[in-house]
């Protein structure tokens, strides 16, 4: 998963396997029948029938996802469910009782014939106040657009969590709809204008791991390196085509089959992108959650053509990259993920902070950018993560990731996570006179795991330390498992780069990093805090420390949707006319005007002086070999 823009707390490809319930005591072993109707939406709520079989035991529990893979916080899909009922053999409705927000009991099991409740779907409740989903593990519901992740819609048995499962969706045949799920064929009414297709999935994490769209979507298909890439985009003004996408997709995903080079990967892969149209129903969780085989985008739809591109490059990449970890490279409590009761890995510095620091280093690898834009890309991670706990034991953070004060620091993972990823890279290389690097380590874990075998999340330092050299065993249990922060240039220094202090161009809400904004929770006020002196734009514009932020742009700006308002001034351009209004003590401050770049003083990672031919030797092995 990851999350973009302003950050509040990106993914995970958990691998839900286990040991299949050979048990008489259950429903018989035949696929869970599962239909979706997209014809019957009443209300923004679509209806879902479950039929499971004959149960041959009383009570049996069902189940929505407390908790998804790739995700690490409290979804709750169980509170999006409405007017759920059971039924018998004859039709008649037999009694069922919530235990929680996620599960229901139903106490006369051996009659149960089928399931039926409505399904709310998620997005146009995001900026009601409600706690709800990541965007791109949510649900959307409109006549226009369809953003099923599945396990917002099904749920399992606490008994069959391995059975098979068939899936009916009853759509218009005028919808576009794409899906990697296996196909098994579609039906269509007497006068051609409703299109019933089927699915199949093997178990339940099929069903959770294989998102659909359907709607009035652009698709574009075509290949890299032997990989099928289906790009489907839903954008409601027509502002964005898939076409005019497409090139950054292919130059990115080639880069990257070249980068990991025989890491084995999936013949086919899906991104869809829903571009919210920025209106108070429209999604907000800007970022991507991925899956084995796919990725599911959510973007803004203002944003201008470069910065889509960019952005696409930014979350796409980060996604492809967990084919490596956690597909191919997990622990235990990836392997058997429990939806409901799940129990966090300590290696997220692994699975997300390793594959957001290949996500950032292909790019310079595969010379889709240069060498300076790498270092300032560097230089933000570094100073991203001075904005939180750096005392902080990694692994602790990570097996604890649900609960405070670990929760607030999660997205550490992707700043300090791809740092200490970054680190380990420069170590094997210097160890290794530049022939070993960290992406060389994971394709061993790959061949000595894969992705039927977890690890012993105990272990796993033991055995990389084992595997490479006493150096990273050292790195790891000092910076990631114990508290001592890391000095970057330590490292810089390895590679002939130090780190200066200088003039460089910053954005509007924060000062290389540091957010130069803070919320008034009594008063329910964004204000700018003593560092909108150092921020060029502000300053110039008569912007003062405690103004609160009243307005921009003509939308009142709250904590609640401060987040939403706040992103967008990322895809401010120069020369666009912006007019804030503040409070200064009670008396009203407008500020009328055009966007101009803003600068602040912060450190910038350059080559040092004379560098020696070793330094210069490592340097070229770390970015390039």
């Amino acid at each position: 998963m990851k999350k973009i823009l302003v950050k509040i707390s990106i993914g995970l490809l958990l691998i839900g396997c286990g040991t299949k319930n050979t048990s008489k005591d259950v429903a018989t072993n035949v696929p869970i029948v599962t239909t979706i109707d997209l014809t019957q939406v009443v209300e923004d709520k679509v209806p879902v029938v479950i039929n499971p079989g004959r149960f041959t035991q009383d009570t049996i529990k069902y189940s929505l996802p407390r908790v998804v893979q790739g995700t690490y916080s409290v979804s709750d899909f169980g509170k999006f469910v409405d007017d759920f009922k059971a039924f018998d053999y004859s039709g008649t409705e037999i009694k069922t009782e919530k235990l929680d927000t996620n599960t229901w009991v139903i106490t006369n099991a051996k009659q149960l014939d089928k399931i039926r409740y409505m399904v709310n779907d998620t997005y146009d409740i995001e900026n009601a106040g409600v706690e709800v989903p990541f965007s791109p593990s949510g649900t959307n519901i409109e006549a226009e657009n369809y953003v099923l992740n599945l396990h917002g819609f099904i749920g399992y048995f606490d008994v069959l969590k391995n059975n098979q499962y068939t899936l009916d969706v009853t759509a218009p045949t005028s919808m576009k709809r794409t899906s990697a799920l296996q196909n098994v064929g579609s039906q269509v009414n007497e006068d051609g204008s409703i299109t019933t297709d089927k699915y199949f999935a093997s178990r339940y994490f099929e069903i959770t791991d294989n998102p659909m769209m359907y709607g009035n979507l652009d698709v574009e298909e075509f290949q890299v390196g032997g990989i099928k890439i289906v790009l489907s985009i839903y954008s409601p003004n027509k502002v964005h085509t898939a076409a005019k996408i497409k090139e950054t997709v292919f130059k990115m995903m080639k880069g990257q089959k070249a980068y990991l080079g025989d890491i084995n990967s999936t013949p086919r892969y899906d991104i869809y992108l829903y571009l919210a149209s920025g209106l108070e129903d429209s999604p907000s969780g800007f970022g991507a959650l991925e899956h084995h085989t796919s990725t599911v985008v959510v973007l803004p739809e203002q944003m201008p053509d470069e910065a889509l591109a960019s952005a696409m490059i930014d979350v796409v990449s980060h996604e492809f990259f967990h084919i490596v970890t956690p597909l191919s490279v997990h622990s235990e409590d990836v392997h058997y993920f429990d939806y409901n009761k799940p129990t966090f890995s300590k290696h997220l510095w692994m699975y997300e902070g390793v594959t957001e620091y290949f996500a950032t280093l292909f790019q310079v690898n595969q010379d889709l950018v240069e060498q300076d834009e790498f270092y300032e890309k560097i230089m933000g991670k570094i100073q991203s993560a001075n904005g939180f706990d750096d005392t902080m034991s990694f692994t602790v953070m990570s097996e604890n990731i649900l609960e405070e004060p670990y929760a607030s620091n999660y997205v550490n993972v992707y700043e300090k996570g791809a740092l200490i990823g970054m680190c380990i890279d420069i170590l094997m290389r210097e160890e290794s006179n530049g022939n070993r690097s960290i992406l060389s380590l994971m394709k061993e874990l790959s061949l000595k795991y894969g992705k039927n075998k977890p690890f012993e999340d105990d272990k796993l330092i033991e055995e990389i330390t084992a595997m490479t050299y006493p150096s990273v065993g050292e790195f790891l249990k000092t910076h990631v498992e114990g508290k001592t922060p890391i000095n970057y240039e330590e490292f810089f220094n390895k590679v002939g780069l130090a780190m200066k202090f200088e003039k460089i161009e910053t954005n509007y809400i924060q000062n290389a990093g540091a957010l130069i904004v803070g919320g008034n929770q009594d008063k329910g006020t964004i204000f700018f805090t003593e560092l909108v002196s150092e921020n060029s734009f502000w300053k110039e514009n008569g912007a003062m420390p405690n103004d609160d932020i009243v307005e921009v742009n003509g939308v009142k700006l709250t904590l609640q949707n401060a987040n939403k308002i706040l992103g967008a001034t990322f895809q401010w351009h120069e020369g666009d006319d912006i007019e804030v209004k503040l409070n200064r003590a009670g008396e009203e401050v407008v500020i009328k005007t055009k966007v101009a770049k803003s600068y602040t003083k912060g450190k910038k990672l350059t080559t040092t002086d004379n560098p020696s031919e070793n330094q210069l030797e490592l340097r070229k092995a770390w970015l390039k070999g």
